[in-house]
């Protein structure tokens, strides 16, 4: 079980700034911006690279949390970034799909 499955389940305290049905989204305990705020499904999914068809309505529930986030964070007036990380290359150190809303400052590019 992830830590996010954890969270999910109420067995670890999380900042929860957004819920549905079937998304959660909470700040980020080590944040690398002034506004990080990560968004997951509550199905265990491990990445964007195992999400199926079927998921498809979950992916795009998911990009619109990301959107209404970073509104209610007020980023949408500057801009902000959202990211998800894929495998250990790509720096996913949680194995379970999740999205960064990054804001509030100027971001850099590229990101790493």
């Amino acid at each position: 079980m992830t830590i996010f499955a954890k969270i999910i389940a109420r067995e670890i305290p999380a900042d929860i700034v957004y819920e549905t049905e079937h998304v959660l989204a909470f700040r980020d305990i080590q944040p690398q911006a002034p506004v990080h705020v990560l968004v997951i499904p509550k199905k265990p999914v491990v990445s964007l690279d195992h999400a199926s068809k079927e998921d498809a309505t979950l992916m795009g529930e998911l990009m619109l949390a990301c959107a209404e986030v970073a509104r209610r964070e007020g980023l949408d007036v500057g801009g902000y970034r959202v990211v998800t990380n894929i495998g250990s290359h790509g720096g996913q150190s949680v194995f379970h799909l999740h999205f960064h809303v990054l804001g509030g400052r100027q971001l850099g590019w590229p990101p790493g």
